[in-house]
Order: C-alpha cells, then structure tokens, then sequence
C-alpha cells in the first residue's frame, strides 16, 4: 500500500515538474512587463505544496528557482543580474551571489508557506475550500514580496537604473498592477486545481495508485 501510494506521489510530483517546464517555454508562464515579470509558474508549485506537502511543494520551488535563474542567464534582459550571478550588475561590472538567494530562496518558501498557512487555516475553519484558497494566496504573495524585497535590499540602485526610475514606484507598480492580480489568479486557478486532484485522490485510493 505504502509503496503504491509513493509511486502515485512522485507521479504527480513529475507532472507538476513538467508543467513548470511547460510553462517556462510559453508565454503564459513569464508574461513581461516593463522590467518585471507577471508570472503563472508559481501556481503549480502552491498546487504541489497542497496536494503532496511542503518537502514537495519546496522541490517544485526550487525548480521554480532553476529556471528563473536559467531564463536570466541564457536569455538576459535588464533586470536579469538580479536573477543570475552570471549577468553584470550596472554600475558593478561583474555579477554577485546574492542574485542565486533571489532566485531561488522565495521560491522555495512559496511552497512552504502555501502548505503551512493551508494546514493551519483548515486546523482553524475545518474549511477545505477556504484553506487552499488562503494558503495558494499567501503563497503567491510570498513571492511577490520577497523577491522585490530582497532585490531592493540588495540591488535596490542598480536596479532602478536599469528600469530609468526610482524602485519605490517600481515597488508600487509591482505590487498593484503584478503582486495582488497574480495572487488573485493563482488563488482561484489553485483551488479549482486542487479541489479536482483531491477528489480524484479520493476517489481513486492509495490502492489505485
């Protein structure tokens, strides 16, 4: 039964894999805007998180991570030195580590915290619904938040050079126009997506698997 049920995990964790791959090489996966990103990558990271736990949830980030670091160094445009040590940073002429923690250290913990703020959101309301819908959102505001907060914290000039204006109002833009629709999306996709596998789960047993 055990082994059954793990075979089926890592299935999903493959698929859910394959979906960041997927969308990594679409349009829908990192839509530009200016110099920022809207992204959709990071819905199925908080829909692995849910579904498999927050071990899996912060693999997914970390494939996240990967290929944001990935896309910025094969494929660089102005703000890519704050995604890949390997891009100059202006005003710096060579790149810094610092950009490998803003790749990958939010995405890790979109995972993470999708999962624990669903955990603790359902030990509270006991709603299932209401939990993933929480979680997913706080997930994708974890993103949001953290990367450009870390990158006003460490490349806060360089990069309002990059983009020609002052990183308060990038930071407001960001927030407004990206952070608050992106959460608003990946909650309701997440929830749908979660709400279908579950059942499918449960449906289906450990022994289907």
């Amino acid at each position: 039964m055990k082994k059954k049920y793990d075979v089926r995990t890592m299935v999903l964790f493959a698929m859910f894999v394959a979906i960041i791959g997927i969308l990594s090489v679409t349009p829908l996966g990192m839509i530009p805007i200016g110099v920022i990103n809207a992204t959709t990558i990071h819905i199925p990271v908080i829909v692995g998180a849910i579904i498999l736990g927050p071990k899996f949830g912060a693999a997914l980030g970390g494939v996240f991570g990967l290929i944001s670091f990935l896309k910025a160094t094969m494929a660089p445009n102005v703000s890519s030195f704050a995604f890949s040590p390997l891009v100059p940073v202006p005003g710096l002429g060579r790149g810094s580590l610092w950009a490998l923690v803003i790749a990958f250290v939010p995405r890790i913990l979109v995972g993470i915290v999708a999962y624990y703020v669903y955990a603790l959101i359902k030990k509270i309301s006991k709603n299932e619904m209401v939990s993933m819908g929480v979680g997913a959102f706080m997930g994708s505001v974890t993103n949001t938040v953290l990367v450009m907060g870390l990158i006003g914290l460490v490349f806060g000039d360089a990069y309002s050079q990059a983009a020609g204006k002052a990183f308060s109002l990038i930071l407001r833009s960001t927030v407004l126009v990206n952070g608050i629709p992106e959460a608003l999306v990946a909650t309701v996709i997440s929830v749908a997506v979660c709400k279908a596998v579950k059942a499918y789960m449960k449906k289906k047993g450990p022994a289907d698997a």
